[in-house]
């Protein structure tokens, strides 16, 4: 399935879950926030939330600077 991620065109498994996408494209962080379709999707439902074809996802990862 067809999903955007980080206003990126993603291709997925039909099952893909929020965690499966963040364990894709976290590069190791484990600090992220998730949002699907604008809405934030809490860390406790990750494995439980099935994306859909369509879903506009964004994962953002916490950086330092000044």
């Amino acid at each position: 399935m067809n999903v955007t991620v980080n206003g990126s065109p993603v291709d997925l498994a039909e099952d893909a879950t929020v965690a499966d996408l963040v364990a894709q494209r976290s590069s190791g962080h484990d600090r992220v926030a998730v949002a699907c379709n604008g809405d934030v999707v809490p860390r406790s439902t990750w494995a439980a939330t099935r994306l859909s074809p369509g879903d506009a996802v964004e994962v953002l990862a916490p950086t330092a600077g000044g």
